[in-house]
């Protein structure tokens, strides 16, 4: 039975293998276009990492970084706090240590962190009633706005978003009360009323309680309703050449190794490559569904929704400012972007999901 499990366990990897080659031949051919550095070789080694982390996190059992997670959580806001002051900044965001041989960024390791101190702190809670649900909403709330108050310090939108998309994940298999959706859905739609009030009508009072950073990364995003954006025109346009197979010469697209993967992708291996994503990330997510459902212990269950709500939003928020369905916000795509970091830290969460065993 266990071999059984294993077998099929592995037989997921396949999809992040294809990823794997998909995003190294697009490195390959980044390296062609002006304006970008050699990243094939780097992206390997980040992948080689990855898979190492992989088999170390897979091999320990999950518990032991569940009652790690406190640590863990404290020591990731503490890393947050120093970037602020020691970090470097790359495209307007001080979100990175620079260290010899590689950057290192702490808001993508809170990701994980997160989800784990997240996991361990509303299990305990086992009550339910309106009055013990308000003290585990206002809980994962406060352990999530930690964390995204010294990110909206550097700023980073992409992954203030996650965290409490995060947390969002956790919260739907506490399964609390539906009144309780009513009650923050109301909310959020008068935080957004307010800000686009203020956006639109008083926008120096807006930057003074959002900052300048802030404020233009925001205004970035809305320039996706005005449809006025140089690099979304260069990914549609690269898209729109492409043929289904045969790579074109391709236009400069900004940010091809990382946010715009997916028409650069298109344009240089052709539709083929982006329907072969569509099916990876498809298989991937069935998997993880599954091991969602069939996953007892409660722990488990939240540390898998908190991934999920990641994970989704990633992939659906990438391929959709590719082509022009979403705002752009800066987010990689899973296992196929360029990246140290963040593909660590996916290596990291695969680990752990790939030791827990259905029924578990």
């Amino acid at each position: 039975m266990k071999k059984k499990i294993l077998d099929k366990q592995l037989f997921f990897l396949i999809p992040i293998l294809i990823l794997m080659v998909l995003s190294l031949w697009n490195m390959y051919y980044v390296k062609m276009i002006d304006g970008y550095e050699n990243y094939f070789f780097k992206q390997a080694l980040w992948f080689l990492l990855g898979f190492g982390v992989f088999f170390i996190f897979r091999l320990l059992k999950p518990d032991f970084f569940f009652r790690l997670s406190g640590a863990l959580y404290w020591i990731n806001v503490l890393l947050l706090i120093l970037v602020l002051f020691f970090g470097t900044t790359i495209n307007g965001s001080r979100a990175w240590f620079r260290l010899p041989f590689f950057s290192f960024q702490p808001s993508e390791l809170m990701k994980f962190t997160l989800a784990l101190y997240l996991s361990r702190e509303l299990a305990k809670e086992k009550g339910h009633g309106m009055k013990n649900e308000f003290k585990v909403l206002l809980k994962a709330f406060f352990i999530t706005l930690i964390p995204s108050f010294f990110v909206f310090l550097e700023p980073d939108t992409g992954a203030i978003i996650i965290y409490f998309l995060i947390m969002f994940g956790v919260i739907l298999v506490y399964k609390i009360n539906y009144k309780w959706y009513l009650v923050l859905g109301t909310l959020f739609l008068f935080f957004l009323g307010s800000f686009f009030y203020l956006y639109y009508f008083n926008q120096e009072l807006l930057i003074k309680l959002i900052g300048t950073s802030f404020f233009y990364r925001v205004d970035r995003i809305l320039t996706f309703v005005n449809n006025d954006s140089f690099q979304l025109d260069r990914a549609l346009i690269s898209i729109g050449t492409a043929k289904f197979f045969t790579h074109s010469d391709g236009v400069y697209i900004p940010e091809a190794p990382t946010d715009f993967i997916v028409a650069f992708s298109i344009s240089r291996l052709g539709i083929f490559s982006f329907l072969l994503i569509l099916i990876c990330f498809f298989v991937l997510n069935i998997f993880f569904l599954v091991k969602l459902f069939r996953t007892k212990k409660r722990q488990y269950k939240m540390f898998i929704a908190g991934f999920l709500a990641m994970f989704f939003f990633a992939q659906i928020e990438n391929i959709g400012m590719n082509l022009g369905l979403l705002p752009i916000i800066g987010l990689p795509l899973p296992f196929v972007s360029y990246g140290g970091t963040n593909m660590i830290v996916y290596f990291m969460f695969l680990g752990i999901l790939f030791h827990l065993k259905e029924h578990a």
